[in-house]
């Protein structure tokens, strides 16, 4: 059997979990990319075929001259839209398109949400046309979260506190981003949570889920997360109503939300699994094949009715980020040790000689710190201690 795996630039949830899974259930593997060297280099056992991953015409048109598709599959958040069309059109197993859309693009969640009375958010879409140059007279209160409308990962994601900031940060972004647009819409307060779910199009299975901590306004940066076994009944319930109205139902979803005083509200939802090797320890938490199972479901398969996942274990991630750009001159190398019964692993996200800006978001990490063990105070401990005897240099 021949599997399509689209990807842009190399992660470690490609490289470490889903091309292994893919391998292991026998399938042959081809990746589409927009960036082929940089996975010929990382998988040269692979074969890599140059594409514009973020077209699913070129997509179709690809493969419809290579080999014959049994199953079309990516962990792109960019690419959720164009594998669910381009699986579509070859008869396969895949996500509704409509649906990957309706996730990706933040103002039609909240369009559908919104209509069917199940999550209501006040909040508008900006464009570069709009010229905001003076008072915006917009409908929408203050404080207020800009966005992209199709970003991620914190990207170019600031607080607002009233229209000359508006204006100021709506300029920076299309600065960077000329043509993208712009999300702004009121300010949720409440403690920010995911829940991990994974379907097979009949059924929805919750995976358990994470406490995520912020860094500072005006920023969100993800610094740490805690793994939650299980959400309270009612939280979780209001959860999974509002991606059955999304229409979330095969394969992973990844979904951030906050609650407040018992009630919950979406901040976004990513039609796949969670990144920046959270995927990678819930596997190792769980003691399920995941990406095997993720996979499986783009194959048609169902899932089993219990996956036999452990519920006795406790996990941190934490994030160190750069506070100012400037090279990486020292930072810890790999290391993974156990202490006192909590497994942990570090992996830097830079090389030292590195050159970076401060970007505000996800790309200022150094490195990720996992832990694993069956006690929450002693696994957080673990990560604070390891962290206390690390140093990261940054010369301006």
């Amino acid at each position: 059997m021949q599997m399509y795996v689209l990807a842009l630039n190399p992660t470690d949830s490609v490289t470490e979990g889903f091309l292994p899974a893919a391998q292991r259930l026998g399938l042959g593997i081809t990746l589409l990319t927009d960036q082929p060297q940089a996975h010929r280099d990382r998988h040269p056992d692979i074969e890599v075929l140059e594409c514009n991953v973020r077209d699913h015409h070129a997509i179709i048109t690809r493969i419809s001259a290579h080999h014959t598709p049994d199953a079309i599959f990516s962990n792109s958040d960019h690419l959720q839209t164009q594998t669910a069309l381009a699986a579509d059109f070859f008869g396969l197993p895949g996500k509704n398109w409509r649906t990957a859309l309706r996730t990706k693009d933040k103002a039609q969640m909240r369009r559908r949400l919104a209509a069917a009375g199940v999550c209501t958010v006040r909040s508008v879409e900006l464009s570069p046309g709009q010229g905001l140059t003076g008072p915006t007279g917009l409908d929408i209160p203050y404080p207020c979260v800009l966005k992209p409308r199709e970003g991620v990962a914190s990207e170019d994601v600031v607080r607002v506190e009233g229209p000359s900031e508006l204006i100021h940060h709506t300029s920076q972004i299309w600065g960077r981003r000329p043509g993208a647009t712009l999300v702004a819409e009121e300010y949720l307060p409440g403690e920010l949570y995911t829940l991990e779910t994974l379907g097979d199009g009949e059924r929805l299975q919750v995976l358990g889920g994470f406490h995520t901590e912020l860094s500072a306004l005006p920023y969100f940066i993800e610094e740490r997360l805690s793994f939650v076994p299980a959400h309270p009944a009612p939280i979780t319930d209001q959860v999974l109503s509002q991606l059955r109205t999304l229409g979330v139902g095969l394969g992973a979803c990844h979904t951030e939300f906050v609650v407040d005083e018992g009630r919950v509200r979406l901040i976004e939802v990513n039609y796949r699994a969670i990144g920046d090797q959270c995927d990678l320890l819930l596997a190792e938490l769980l003691g399920i094949p995941l990406f095997d199972l993720i996979l499986s479901t783009h194959l048609g398969q169902p899932l089993p009715a219990d996956l036999a996942a452990r519920t006795d274990g406790a996990a941190t991630l934490a994030y160190p980020c750069a506070d100012r750009a400037g090279t990486l001159t020292a930072a810890p190398g790999p290391a993974e040790t156990t202490i006192g019964g909590v497994r942990l692993t570090y992996r830097p996200t830079r090389r030292t000689g590195e050159h970076h800006e401060l970007h505000h978001t996800n790309r200022d990490f150094l490195g990720i710190v996992r832990a694993i063990g069956t006690d929450q105070k002693a696994v957080d401990q673990a990560v604070d201690d390891f962290l206390a005897r690390q140093s990261w240099e940054i010369t301006p």
